[in-house]
């Protein structure tokens, strides 16, 4: 009981996080020389910015949505699920230093792929777990990776994902970029949802996280 009550309290204030804000977007970068881009979706894009900007190799991560069809659409317009958009994030990494490979494991391992449309307390499809691809050759990873995940069963149901082509990504509202650290100590769900599955990522992913992650 103590548990559907703070879920019910942290999904109040996550959907009431972004009452008054400006649809101010933040705006998307072009990959420098040598960088490459990656796309997922994995329920709320705070703790995944976060989760994907400790790992070392990745240069910066763009919270936003991806997935629908609605043109630059607002948080808000994207929380009626009516675009068919989920929160995604972009991440701009150096191949040199990790490979789409590590990105994919990470990705997985940073949220639970196994639930459809929604990630604990948050429900809906614009939670909903999705991997792109821009390449024949990532969707190959991204195909591989579901099924050694699934055959070594680290989580007891099947992974539920969608793999999709890549087309287009929106960038987020400024506000949301880099929630997590700008708000994780005064903000109950951050510290309630979004910062176990933070820790939990860092535990399977600390030999790939940046020096000052490892601890």
């Amino acid at each position: 009981m103590e548990k559907t009550i703070l879920y019910i309290a942290c999904i109040l204030l996550f959907a009431g996080c972004a009452n008054g804000q400006s649809n101010d977007f933040a705006t998307l970068p072009k990959p420098k020389a040598g960088e490459e881009v990656a796309t997922f979706g994995g329920g709320c894009f705070w703790s995944m910015n976060e989760a994907m900007s400790e790992l070392k190799g990745v240069n910066k991560v763009v919270s936003g949505y991806a997935g629908g069809d609605t043109k630059n659409p607002t948080y808000e317009e994207v929380s009626s699920r009516n675009t068919g958009h989920a929160e995604c994030v972009q991440i701009y990494y150096d191949p040199k230093v990790i490979s789409f490979t590590t990105l994919v494991n990470a990705f997985f391992f940073a949220h639970d792929p196994t639930e459809l449309n929604r990630q604990g307390p948050d429900e809906g499809t614009d939670y909903r777990s999705i991997a792109f691809y821009r390449t024949p050759e990532e969707k190959t990873i991204l195909l591989e990776v579901i099924k050694k995940i699934n055959v070594t069963k680290h989580y007891p149901d099947p992974i539920v994902t969608q793999v999709v082509p890549f087309k287009i990504f929106y960038p987020a509202e400024k506000y949301h970029q880099g929630y997590y650290r700008l708000h994780g100590g005064d903000n109950p769900y951050i510290t309630s949802v979004s910062e176990p599955k933070v820790m939990k990522f860092r535990r399977v992913m600390k030999a790939d996280l940046k020096p000052e992650f490892q601890k």
